[in-house]
């Protein structure tokens, strides 16, 4: 059986010494952090939670959060994290739908809490102070023993609920089996090669499923796993030089943040390895910015919680540029044609995958597990082409698709033009309505700091460059900041929706 629940606690016995958490100031041996994540875990179990109780997390990073995601499944309950930015009744939806034992939050989300108080479980803690009626774990957890005895789990046994989506009535949590997480250590531990030895960093929110795509192998190899609170720029490069981080998962946001700050200097980000990017895909310009600062240690994974993905190894990055590489072992994948035949070299069709990290459904939700797996294939949503050699090229996500006229628009091929533009530092292309083709594209920028560019003559210039003339922007606006889930990621629909919202169109 591949226990999850057993991974601390065997690298407590057998390497109690070596660093395996650091958190700020904050340097935990495997012994260290085992006795307080028993703690914790002796502390929830005192709260009544066991195998197959779900234990809700609403907070951002913090060294008590890390312990709860570690010592949820070492009782067999079930972690369902949440994000920390829902609002009122995103989280009373999800709340409800998941029907948690107990609930731990930080105390800023407190307002938040109370709002929602009617489907809060009696077992309701903060994770860094009492507030209220709300107790403080890391008091209650303070009295309990440094030592558990892990809970017996079967390779079908939930491990975590992953939400999709909070703010709408239709809320999806991607189950995951611990043969699932197994599967996360043992695959992505090899593709990234991932060793005892490695270092590696983490910067971004996990409550994030992209998060466990470096923690778990990390944690399975008895690596050295440095938490940051929050992405800073700043603080990323100075931790990667002052750890010797050998790993780092970022999101394209976050790349693009770094390779633009006036901090960024290579030999101070000489001990990577490797720098993984996913959760949308990186514009080929800052891929091409950061191969030449950086070379030989690029990766790139496309991949849905739901468990699907490819992986673009540093070894190819280069030769393949452009692509997201190929499925890893034991995996399978497809681009359909709209009749569900499969599509030839070069044809561009629905992505389709299998694998060992498939969701075995939707929790509670049939219907949409109906809808999304057929036959054991995974259909993404999502749309590519894959070249003679089989490697996988993203084209965007179907709903992301502008159809202008009765001509379907990629938006990333307009993205990947305006993007090479000096003074652009991200952006993201939409549709919006027009009268008379339907919709036609946006570009929202962010510019470099300085930039004085006029946004009509960024019309204009990326309306010079383009391959045909359905591809022509409307028009550019310039933004502060782009709306961002808590995994950075930009969010679109929220672009979209204040010039959709007069027609009632959904976006």
């Amino acid at each position: 059986m591949l226990e999850m629940a057993s991974l601390l606690q065997r690298h407590a016995r057998y390497r109690p010494d070596r660093l395996a958490v650091v958190f700020e100031d904050q340097r935990l041996d495997a012994a260290a952090f085992w006795q307080r994540v028993a703690r914790v875990g002796n502390a929830l179990r005192e709260l009544g939670v066991g195998p197959g109780d779900r234990v809700a997390t609403v907070s951002g990073n913090s060294l008590g959060l890390l312990e709860v995601y570690w010592a949820v499944p070492t009782l067999g309950a079930v972690l369902v994290p949440l994000s920390p930015l829902l609002q009122a009744s995103g989280l009373a939806s999800l709340l409800r739908d998941c029907e948690p034992r107990c609930v731990l939050a930080q105390s800023a989300l407190v307002p938040v809490l109370e709002a929602v108080e009617a489907a809060l479980p009696e077992a309701t803690l903060l994770l860094d102070g009492a507030s209220g009626r709300y107790r403080d774990l890391g008091e209650v957890s303070s009295r309990q023993a440094g030592s558990l005895q892990p809970a017996r789990c079967s390779d079908t046994d939930l491990y975590n609920l992953m939400y999709t989506s909070g703010t709408t009535g239709m809320p999806k949590g991607i189950v995951h089996t611990h043969y699932v997480r197994a599967m996360y250590c043992l695959m992505l531990g090899a593709a990234l090669r991932i060793t005892p030895e490695s270092r590696v960093l983490h910067t971004g929110a996990i409550v994030f499923n992209g998060a466990f795509v470096t923690m778990m192998p990390a944690f399975h190899q008895g690596a050295t796993f440095v938490l940051h609170r929050q992405f800073d720029v700043a603080a990323t490069i100075d931790t990667i030089e002052r750890e010797g981080i050998t790993h780092t998962m970022l999101v394209p946001s976050q790349i693009v943040a770094i390779v633009s700050s006036p901090r960024f200097d290579p030999a101070r980000l000489a001990s990577l390895q490797c720098i993984l990017s996913l959760g949308a895909p990186l514009l080929q310009q800052h891929k091409d910015l950061l191969e030449a600062a950086l070379p030989g240690r690029f990766h790139e994974l496309y991949g849905l919680t739901e468990g699907f993905m490819t992986i673009l190894d540093r070894a190819d990055a280069v030769r393949k540029s452009g692509s997201v590489g190929v499925p890893p072992p034991f995996f399978d994948l497809r681009i359909e044609r709209e009749d569900g035949s499969e599509a030839a070299p070069g044809e561009i069709g629905e992505i389709v995958g299998t694998g060992p990290l498939l969701m075995p459904e939707y929790y509670r939700r049939p219907d949409l597990t109906a809808e999304a797996i057929h036959d054991g294939w995974l259909h993404t949503g999502d749309m590519g082409r894959r070249d003679e050699d089989g490697f996988l090229f993203l084209v965007d996500r179907k709903k992301d698709m502008i159809d202008s006229g009765g001509v379907k628009v990629y938006p990333r091929d307009i993205e990947e033009i305006a993007a090479r533009h000096p003074d652009v530092r991200d952006v993201a292309v939409f549709g919006i309505p027009d009268e008379k083709w339907g919709e036609t594209p946006l570009a929202a920028m962010l510019l470099r700091e300085g930039a004085g560019v006029d946004p009509a003559a960024l019309r204009d210039w990326i309306n010079e460059r383009v391959d045909a003339r359905y591809q022509r922007v409307s028009q550019v606006v310039v933004l502060e900041d782009f709306p961002r889930s808590a995994a950075g990621k930009t969010l679109k629909r929220e672009l979209r929706a204040p010039y959709w919202k007069a027609t009632g169109r959904e976006v």
